[in-house]
């Protein structure tokens, strides 16, 4: 399954560099975000503390991205009522919050939904690293990196992982 990239322009080098800043992110504290929910009210990541927490790093027009989501529902469902959050926070613009809202509602999709306020330039996006969609990241209680690079819901090492840390 293919990714949306930010900028087809970008060199073999910012990749590698991109590579490198993810794994030196795992076991770090995480960047912090404070950014807007369907609601249109404001939800931080410090918000989530004490949780494990599942990001996924998306867009209404990436059609990676919403292959994604049924595989999503379904770690949602078979992980309700465990101490994890699953927080999906789109990178469309701002003039398309409503299509992102649209969207939302339409799919019926769970969890926390966040959409960044400076799409692929909001800070918690380029401190990652991401160029990219769709993206996942596993946090810990502590707010601590587990994995800046988590496996896609659609494979199967995702449901293994987030059981070693759910028991």
């Amino acid at each position: 399954m293919g990714s949306y990239i930010m900028n087809r322009q970008h060199s073999l080098a910012e990749d590698i560099l991109g590579d490198l800043k993810m794994k030196e992110m795992n076991g770090k504290p995480s960047p912090a975000f404070t950014y807007e929910n369907v609601k249109g009210v404001t939800t931080s990541l410090a918000d989530l503390k004490g949780k494990y927490v599942y990001i996924d790093i998306w867009a209404t027009w990436c059609a990676p991205c919403r292959a994604e989501i049924p595989d999503l529902k379904k770690l949602q469902e078979k992980f309700k009522g465990k101490k994890i959050e699953f927080v999906s926070i789109s990178i469309d613009k701002q003039k398309d919050i409503q299509k992102w809202k649209d969207l939302v509602a339409k799919e019926k999709l769970q969890g926390v939904q966040l959409i960044a306020d400076a799409d692929w330039k909001s800070d918690f996006i380029t401190a990652y690293g991401i160029n990219s969609i769709p993206r996942f990241i596993l946090l810990g209680p502590d707010g601590n990196v587990i994995n800046a690079d988590a496996p896609r819901p659609s494979e199967a090492e995702t449901e293994e992982l987030l059981l070693k840390y759910l028991k």
